[in-house]
């Protein structure tokens, strides 16, 4: 009769046990999924990139490891941050600032030291240090198809204002863009902002991607696979004390 007795015990832990067992199971494989799906999403909308140089420091510094998703170069809007490549600037991907489009007219600097565009100031709190927005004086109007492009650190940049005498006029084609900047990876800098005073302007600024989406994903997946891991073996565990404990 005792042997039943144990017999009992062991059948009503089993129940809990089996279904504990279960869920751990489901969690982790929807994490695997969840998980997985994130990485491929990502890989699919956006590309890695090393920022070459500091010519946009602060917002992305020499080395920096960017995000940039996969967009067709008529996607972008002015204050965008994109990688670029253009025979012109050495054929090697470039990371610049878009401050004018097509059909723009681009000056620097008004009595305060501002770039305007179109006629309206810009303030640009991205700018590294407190100088002028340029140093050196200039105004062009951007071709059709053509973005202007120039960096955050002014000083030691080289980038549209250094082209201007080219027959491009300093412009880059739209064709030339790879992606469009949205967040730094490595060492973890989070989102790259749109600028506010480029909202004022026809067009107004660019959406962000899905970015915030994919580690979501990421992130979810892995708390599944973690917990639905942890909560199989607390389950074991709790189901073999309890068969210890009625087994005396």
């Amino acid at each position: 009769m005792a042997g039943t007795g144990a017999v009992h015990r062991t059948n009503a832990v089993d129940g809990p046990g089996r279904l504990g067992s279960l869920l751990s199971g489901l969690a982790v494989a929807v994490g695997c999924v969840v998980f997985l799906g994130g990485f491929v999403w990502g890989a699919v909308v956006y590309q890695p990139y090393t920022v070459p140089t500091d010519s946009m420091t602060p917002t992305v510094k020499a080395g920096d490891r960017v995000l940039a998703q996969r967009i067709d170069g008529e996607q972008v809007r002015r204050g965008d941050v994109v990688v670029f490549t253009d025979a012109v600037w050495g054929d090697a991907p470039m990371v610049k600032r878009i401050v004018g489009i097509g059909g723009d007219r681009v000056e620097c600097c008004d009595a305060r030291g501002r770039l305007s565009v179109n006629g309206k100031a810009l303030e640009e709190p991205y700018l590294q240090g407190d100088g002028p927005a340029s140093y050196t004086q200039f105004s062009t109007e951007v071709p059709q198809g053509k973005l202007f492009l120039l960096g955050d650190y002014r000083s030691t940049s080289v980038d549209s204002r250094g082209h201007l005498m080219d027959s491009t006029q300093g412009a880059v084609p739209v064709s030339a863009v790879r992606g469009r900047v949205d967040a730094v990876a490595w060492p973890m800098g989070g989102m790259v902002e749109r600028p506010s005073d480029f909202a004022a302007l026809p067009g107004g600024v660019s959406r962000p991607g899905p970015i915030a989406l994919v580690l979501g994903s990421v992130v979810a997946g892995a708390v599944l696979i973690l917990g639905g891991a942890a909560y199989g073996s607390v389950a074991r565990l709790f189901v073999r004390r309890r068969v210890a404990s009625g087994a005396r």
